[in-house]
């Protein structure tokens, strides 16, 4: 795996359960740890996500697979755990996945909003819980991130704000939603772009979920949605981290000359945005890996 640029290793995480892939565990587990057999490129894909309803599941699931002889699973499965019960459920979540004999390569928790006003407050609740089973050792070097409510084109207000300085306090990390399955679930590209830059503002790294499963900006055919590009926001947050403005930073989001983008690639360059924009969740680890060598960026097998 030597010929994968550092830059790209564990840029994707393998998303295949969520929509609009919705794979069964068991073919989405196989699918995953067979990946290593067929690609010289796999170091590309990072953690197994998986949300923490179905984590006794998918230990369930890795014994058998074990037992059956699929490779790669002699060690702890690497998983990124989606805590749907807020703040009161990180705790469980950590205890459920030890029990599974999972790995917890990361947590991640939507923040609740409310409509008086107490974001704020809800971001103290999960740095709190966070703070407690770091303090028990139940967490060790694991990020947690954290998802805000989405702007939908409106400015932040003070409390959106506060949250995030809450956060970044805390030394949590960001989740940014790039897409989903209506055209609401996709941030324009100022928007995405001011996230981005309210991130780096407080140096706060992040991952993106949804909608990033190709590298460069387009349009699906099907839906008619106009989906943001994987490698448009690594360039991005390059550009956002030598100091372009919201507006510069959101022309390189609509960019959609390949050429152009890849001409931008500096490995060394991209090594040090990717301190900040961790990985992106996708339902398909192929189709990043397909436009990587596509765009000449990974070799061919």
């Amino acid at each position: 795996m030597s010929s994968t640029p550092e830059y790209l290793r564990e840029l994707v995480d393998d998303a295949a359960i969520f929509p609009p892939g919705n794979a069964p565990l068991d073919a989405a587990l196989r699918a995953n740890r067979t990946l290593w057999q067929r690609t010289p490129h796999a170091s590309v894909v990072g953690a197994f996500v998986v949300d923490d309803a179905r984590l006794v599941e998918l230990g369930r699931v890795v014994a058998e697979a074990a037992s059956e002889g699929v490779p790669h699973l002699d060690e702890p499965l690497r998983v990124s755990v989606v805590v749907r019960g807020g703040a009161g459920a990180l705790e469980p979540t950590v205890a459920w996945a030890e029990k599974a004999g999972l790995g917890i390569a990361g947590l991640e928790i939507a923040l609740r909003d409310s409509a008086t006003g107490e974001l704020t407050h809800n971001a103290r609740r999960i740095s709190a819980a966070v703070d407690a089973l770091t303090a028990d050792k139940a967490l060790d070097d694991v990020p947690v991130y954290v998802e805000m409510p989405r702007l939908y084109g409106s400015p932040p207000t003070p409390d959106w704000f506060g949250a995030l300085d809450e956060l970044a306090g805390a030394e949590l990390r960001l989740k940014l939603r790039t897409g989903g399955e209506d055209a609401d679930a996709f941030p324009s590209p100022h928007e995405l772009a001011g996230c981005i830059d309210a991130a780096l503002d407080r140096e706060m790294p992040f991952k993106c979920t949804a909608g990033l499963h190709r590298a460069v900006r387009h349009g699906e055919d099907d839906t008619g949605f106009e989906h943001h590009g994987f490698l448009n926001v690594l360039v991005a947050t390059r550009a956002a981290l030598d100091g372009s403005s919201v507006d510069d930073v959101a022309r390189v989001l609509v960019e959609t000359d390949c050429d152009k983008l890849t001409a931008a690639i500096d490995p060394e360059r991209m090594s040090s945005a990717r301190r900040w924009f961790g990985s992106f969740g996708s339902c398909s680890v192929v189709e990043p890996l397909d436009d990587l060598i596509a765009l000449g960026l990974l070799e061919s097998a």
